[in-house]
C-alpha cells in the first residue's frame, strides 16, 4: 500500500462527490442530460441489441436497456475490485445511475411512442409491455419510476462513497495498490 502523505491528495474524492451530485441534479431535477454521455449510452444500448440478435425477441429488446445500465456497473466493478480504484468504482456506479435516467424516460414513453427512435422503428418498451410480450403497457409509468428511483439511489451511493473515501483511506493510512502487472496507482503529491 502506498502511504497517504496528507489530506491534500484526497481532494479528488471530495471533488468526485460534488461532480456526481451535480450531475445527478442536472439529470434528475433539471432533466438536462449531457449529450456526449447520452451518445455513449445510446451506442451501448444499441450494441446490447446487436449482441443479442440471436436471442428470443423479448431478450433482444431487453438487451439494450440492460446493457445501457450493466456496462457502467461492470466498468465500475472492474475499477473498484480488480484495479482497486475506489474513485473509478464510484464513477462507474454514478454512470449507471445516470444511465437509468435515460432508460426511465424511454420506458415511460412506451404508451405514447413519442421519442424518435435510432435503431429501427420498433419501440423496445412499447413492444415489451405490449400484447406481444408482457401485455402490461399500463405499468410503464410504475416501471419507469422504479428505474428512476434506482438511478437516484445509485448516484447518492456513489457520491456518499466518494465523500467517505478520504476518511476510510486516512484511517487505513495507505492507498490500495493495483494488482501486480496492472497499471500503477497514481502517485500522490509529495508531503509538504
Amino acid at each position: 500500500m502506498t502511504p497517504v502523505p496528507s489530506w491534500k491528495w484526497l481532494w479528488r474524492y471530495v471533488t468526485g462527490a460534488l461532480v456526481i451530485g451535480l450531475l445527478g441534479l442536472r439529470y434528475y431535477a433539471d432533466h438536462a442530460p449531457l449529450v456526449p454521455l447520452q451518445m455513449v449510452e445510446l451506442g451501448i444500448h444499441e450494441s446490447g441489441h446487436w449482441s443479442l440478435i440471436w436471442a428470443p425477441r423479448t431478450i433482444y429488446f431487453l438487451g439494450g436497456t440492460v446493457a445501457q445500465i450493466a456496462v457502467p456497473l461492470a466498468v465500475g466493478a472492474y475499477l473498484a475490485l480488480r484495479m482497486r480504484d475506489p474513485l473509478g468504482g464510484a464513477a462507474g456506479l454514478a454512470w449507471a445511475g445516470l444511465s437509468c435516467h435515460g432508460a426511465a424516460v424511454y420506458i415511460a414513453d412506451a404508451p405514447y411512442e413519442r421519442l424518435q427512435l435510432v435503431g429501427g422503428d420498433t419501440h423496445d418498451w412499447a413492444w415489451l409491455l405490449g400484447p406481444d410480450a408482457f401485455d402490461a403497457i399500463g405499468s410503464a409509468a410504475g416501471i419507469a419510476q422504479a428505474v428512476r428511483v434506482a438511478g437516484i439511489l445509485m448516484i447518492v451511493a456513489a457520491a456518499a462513497w466518494c465523500a467517505a473515501m478520504p476518511a476510510v483511506i486516512s484511517r487505513r493510512g495507505a492507498l490500495p495498490e493495483p494488482p501486480m502487472g496492472r497499471m500503477p496507482a497514481p502517485e500522490p503529491p509529495p508531503a509538504e
